[in-house]
């Protein structure tokens, strides 16, 4: 079993990097390995985005937010982005440990592959 946390840096413009993050997550979680997603810097708006019941890709966010594998949100982008509201209606956790930013270094640490999207 690997480790892997997957960073979603994707903007909005960006959807093929967002998806497929939520793709990744599912296979790798599906196929017994540990995976977590952070979703920071731009990716934040995500959140809102998937949240959305009207979204096309609602039911595949749905699924893998189930499988428990979103390990939250920066605390500082979420803020940048405006969308602090929509991270704290989703129930995700705010990650700001490094000065409002989630902490790379302690998923390393963890021995965690980085894979940022």
């Amino acid at each position: 079993m690997k480790k892997i946390a997957i960073f979603v840096h994707a903007n909005e413009n960006e959807l093929a990097k967002a998806l497929h993050a939520l793709l990744y997550a599912q296979e790798l979680k599906e196929a017994g390995h540990e995976v977590k997603v952070i979703f920071d810097g731009a990716g934040t708006v995500w959140v809102r985005k998937f949240e959305d019941p009207e979204n096309k890709y609602y039911p595949l966010y749905k699924a893998v937010k189930q499988l428990g594998v979103i390990e939250g949100v920066c605390e500082y982008c979420a803020g940048a982005f405006g969308v602090t509201e929509d991270v704290k209606k989703s129930g995700f956790s705010s990650l700001g440990e490094r000065n409002g930013h989630p902490s790379i270094s302690s998923f390393v640490d963890r021995e965690y592959q980085i894979i940022i999207l």
